[in-house]
């Protein structure tokens, strides 16, 4: 993991977009002055507001100001990781003009292949990145091997499932700050969709990419192409699905978080009054890759209060109070809800309390915790207003990689 900071970076972007530290805080709308203090490491961090506005003044991705990790600490084997994983998304022999290899194995059964996909969908949601970068390579390759010989009603299932196998691809991707990999693997998913014929796998393709447009800062894009879908599947009254309740519920919180970021707070609001309406009707549902609930739209608004410039950690901490954790059937779910609350309680003076969730969520997903820009965004904080030397939080940030070890 790199050992430049914030500062570091900061400085290194602008340089090379070539611009005074003056002319970045009027792109910006951050002060000149704190501007100066991280590129001369006498500040180690900002608010994660602050650090979004440089990050979007100097074009790039608030992951690499962040410094993103990689999602694996080991070494792969030749057939895993995450160079394995970009060569089986990027699929050269798809391309148009490019001579196909010849395949000489045979393609494992169908259903022996869906089961796979079936347990790398579990694997995702509890946290376990290093271990599906191994496996998610070949489960790709494969998949394409079993959908070139499937036909009939077969065949439709198996597109299903490799679109949910690219789906874990693009989030996979995502997590590991490979944004450009993420929006390849989303258009693939989209394309299984259609061999599918299958428009509700179609709107969680559209989901997946307003997450990657969310993350590579495209906010309003992220924002309209989920409502546009949502529009277009918004289920009838009287013969809704659970499914499709669903699959309409996660574009509507989909579109609510980059319409918070861009403080359209009224519309974001909406959204989710539309989506916890959806959840009543579905119930409790695990579908097409994923889980909502009403409990889940619940957590995401927590979420949506604490994104934009003017956070609200009061009303966050009050609506999490609302949140029945024990009812959060994806560990990943609970994990990044209990992150928001960690923000709040910090932004509310309980740097305490802020701190004890931080490590209570890093006990349950060590892993995963390690690849949150929201928990190495929120300790870098905490230890840039740090008045007293706190071993507790020192050792959180060597673990987060923001701080070398003690």
């Amino acid at each position: 993991m790199s050992s430049k900071s914030i500062g570091d970076r900061l400085g290194e972007l602008r340089r090379y977009r070539d611009i005074t530290q003056e002319e970045l805080a009027e792109r910006s709308g951050v002060h000149v002055d704190t501007i100066r203090k991280l590129e001369q490491n006498v500040r180690q961090s900002a608010r994660l507001g602050t650090l979004r506005m440089l990050a979007r003044a100097l074009d790039t991705e608030l992951d690499r100001l962040l410094g993103q990790p990689t999602v694996t600490t080991e070494l792969p084997d030749d057939d895993g990781g995450l160079i394995a994983l970009r060569d089986a998304i990027q699929d050269i022999s798809a391309l148009p003009g490019v001579p196909a290899d010849d395949f000489d194995e045979d393609p494992p059964a169908a259903d022996d292949w869906m089961r796979q996909v079936r347990a790398a969908t579990t694997l995702y949601w509890e946290g376990g990145y290093g271990e599906l970068a191994g496996s998610l390579p070949l489960l790709l390759r494969d998949g394409r091997a079993v959908a070139r010989e499937a036909t009939g009603s077969l065949a439709e299932q198996v597109w299903n499932q490799l679109a949910l196998s690219y789906q874990l691809a693009a989030s996979l991707s995502t997590q590991a700050g490979h944004l450009d990999w993420a929006f390849e693997a989303v258009a693939k998913q989209l394309q299984a969709a259609q061999r599918a014929s299958d428009p509700l796998m179609e709107g969680m393709g559209v989901s997946t990419l307003s997450w990657v447009l969310l993350r590579q800062g495209r906010w309003e894009e992220a924002q309209s192409v989920a409502e546009r879908k949502a529009d277009a599947l918004e289920p009838s009254m009287r013969r809704g699905t659970s499914a499709h309740y669903a699959v309409y519920g996660n574009l509507l919180v989909a579109a609510a978080t980059p319409a918070a970021r861009q403080d359209r707070k009224a519309d974001a609001d909406q959204y989710l009054n539309f989506a916890e309406a959806a959840a009543v009707r579905s119930g409790a549902v695990r579908t097409y890759g994923t889980a909502f609930s009403p409990v889940d739209v619940k957590t995401q608004i927590v979420n949506v209060v604490m994104a934009g410039s003017e956070p609200e950690p009061e009303k966050a901490l009050a609506a999490s109070e609302e949140v029945r954790r024990d009812l959060i059937k994806r560990p990943v779910h609970l994990a990044r809800h209990r992150l928001d609350v960690a923000q709040a309680q910090y932004q509310m003076g309980d740097s305490e309390g802020a701190l004890d969730t931080l490590l209570e969520v890093e006990a349950d997903q060590p892993e995963w915790i390690r690849y949150q820009m929201l928990a190495r965004a929120t300790v870098l904080e905490m230890r840039e207003e740090e008045r007293r030397r706190n071993t507790r939080l020192r050792g959180l940030a060597a673990r987060l990689g923001v701080e070398p070890a003690l």
